[in-house]
């Protein structure tokens, strides 16, 4: 049963969003949203720190400010299939539906006024996270509720080296927490709460202007490992003495956000932008969980390195702006993201496949300073079979119905 502990720990590392892949979330922004991601070599207002900040130097010299929310709905997920019991392991009927989730969400950008040659930015998004939670017997068992938060605050410097190009680096602050639930009573019960300092990683980016209408960039984020110290309550049943124990132990577990990198064009034609993304996350990096915890007894049990072996994953984005009027801008957007996780990796606590988005959005400039901003993205995510055995994640059968709404939100002002 002590297994069940370390099996918190593993789900807390695995933990995601169902839109993104993995536990990314790459929607930071009004016009990110608007576009599916595919913002960024044609990047030009505050959110140019965050996605393409060797920008920031061709923008007009004034500060730019947005703020902005995401209301995030994701539908209840469904399984049909079998999954194995955790004490038995024999396979059982498990078909069963999440419950769904509504979520609100924050963020700020601002792209400082500077030289003619010298910017700076600063960001405050979520690049990370969200919830999964079951209520059928079958997978609260291991997937009761597992809610990952992730914080990054982005601080950016680019330099014009010339008409034509430009380079930019920062520093990327990230702090992360979580909960974990997961009982087969009376077996066991486990309520887990973790979070980490902030840690450290950069970002480097570089644009290519040959033309005044075509725009080239790419862009790096180091890896960060966030470790995330936790604390577990509860209980578990000991069949052979009829006695019950309490749970009380603490542990840590180091969790990736992966190294990526992003090549882009955009092409200005008239009154319209056109912007395709090409987006390569590391999750190869990740290939062993290795758990540790505060209590010897529990770290001889469960401190054997776990394998994940999951894989780089790639996305292409396309995304258009069109400029309407003076005071309205239309943004439209479509992206294919895969998903990095192998099939015997896949569990209750992360149904993820590969995806669809598609985006459709709407700026409105009140004044010549002031702007509105309105957009809503569509996640479908096609259905994954998976057949993994009792000694793995004992899952056989079909998840579905794997979709999100997004809408967002955002106020915008240069001075």
């Amino acid at each position: 049963m002590l297994k069940k502990i370390g099996a918190g720990f593993l789900f807390l590392s695995a933990v995601s969003s169902s839109f993104g892949a993995a536990y990314k979330i790459p929607e930071q922004s009004q016009r990110s949203m608007g576009t599916a991601a595919a913002y960024f070599a044609g990047a030009d207002y505050a959110d140019a720190n965050y996605y393409n900040p060797s920008n920031m130097v061709f923008m007009e010299n004034k500060t730019f400010i947005e703020f902005g929310s995401r209301y995030i709905y994701l539908p209840s997920v469904k399984f049909e299939g079998k999954a194995a019991d955790p004490v038995t392991k024999s396979f059982q009927i498990a078909d069963a539906k999440t419950k769904e989730e509504h979520f609100l969400i924050p963020y700020f950008h601002v792209v400082f006024r500077g030289s003619e040659n010298l910017r700076w930015g600063l960001s405050l998004v979520t690049p990370a996270g969200l919830s999964k939670r079951w209520s059928d017997e079958k997978q609260i068992s291991t997937a009761e509720e597992f809610t990952l938060k992730v914080f990054e605050l982005n601080s950016s410097v680019a330099f014009k080296v010339s008409e034509k190009f430009s380079i930019a680096g920062g520093i990327r602050g990230i702090y992360a927490s979580g909960k974990i639930k997961y009982r087969y009573e009376p077996a066991y019960k486990v309520n887990m709460d973790g979070d980490s300092g902030y840690r450290f990683g950069y970002n480097l980016s570089a644009t290519l202007r040959p033309t005044n209408n075509l725009t080239i960039s790419t862009a790096y984020r180091s890896k960060v490992n966030i470790k995330i110290e936790g604390d577990a309550s509860g209980y578990l049943y000991d069949p052979l003495s009829s006695t019950t124990y309490p749970i009380a132990v603490g542990g840590h577990v180091i969790v990736p956000i992966p190294a990526e990198l992003r090549v882009g064009t955009a092409y200005r034609w008239k009154s319209t932008i056109f912007e395709l993304t090409y987006e390569k996350t590391y999750w190869s990096s990740y290939k062993i969980l290795d758990i540790q915890f505060n209590n010897s007894t529990i770290d001889s049990q469960l401190g054997q390195p776990k394998d994940k072996y999951w894989r780089d994953s790639e996305s292409v984005r396309l995304g258009i702006r069109h400029k309407f009027s003076e005071k309205l801008t239309g943004m439209f957007g479509i992206a294919y993201d895969e998903t990095p996780i192998p099939e015997r990796t896949l569990g209750f606590e992360l149904p993820d496949s590969n995806a669809w988005l598609f985006s459709i959005g709407g700026i409105y400039n009140l004044s010549n300073k002031l702007e509105l901003g309105l957009s809503y993205l569509y996640v479908t995510k096609i259905e994954r079979n998976i057949n993994t055995p009792p000694n793995e994640n004992g899952i056989d059968g079909k998840f579905s119905d794997l979709t999100a709404h997004l809408v967002n939100l955002s106020v915008g002002y240069k001075f």
